[in-house]
């Protein structure tokens, strides 16, 4: 099993749109290192942290799980979409994504000021300067810190 980290704004679909609708396709990545991660590492039964970026505060609100393999992201071919890409074909898609399922939502997140300076938290990639990425590797040792010991 792997372990993730998936951004999203909090404003746009947060930890409570995931526990109430229980599953969705984690569609709009737009990156191609964040794709690569979905399309060719993320697997069904991974596990991933739940982080929003933009929010008050930024930092973990809870715990998703992979349930599908990778697939074609369909927001790409929606002209009415945001995410809509002119250039991605349906017979050669640029742009895939992954089903998460709701686990768990923290009774308070784990912000990212707690994140920074929590040294069992040293080389979590969410702490670099400047790390934008929406889907991101995360250790078995971190996620496990912050779910079971940061969250008690």
């Amino acid at each position: 099993m792997q372990y993730w980290l998936l951004k999203s704004e909090g404003d746009c679909y947060s930890i409570d749109d995931l526990k109430r609708d229980k599953q969705t396709a984690w569609t709009g990545v737009r990156n191609y290192q964040a794709r690569n991660f979905m399309r060719d590492s993320i697997k069904k039964g991974d596990l991933a942290i739940f982080y929003h970026s933009s929010s008050k505060p930024t930092g973990v609100y809870g715990v998703a799980k992979i349930v599908s393999t990778a697939h074609a992201d369909e927001t790409q071919f929606d002209c009415k979409d945001a995410h809509y890409d002119p250039t991605s074909k349906k017979t050669d898609p640029r742009w895939m994504c992954v089903d998460i399922a709701f686990v768990k939502k923290f009774t308070e997140p784990v912000s990212l000021e707690e994140i920074k300076h929590d040294p069992h938290l040293e080389g979590m990639m969410v702490r670099a300067q400047g790390s934008r990425l929406s889907v991101q590797p995360v250790s078995e040792k971190h996620f496990n810190y912050i779910v079971e010991e940061m969250t008690k």
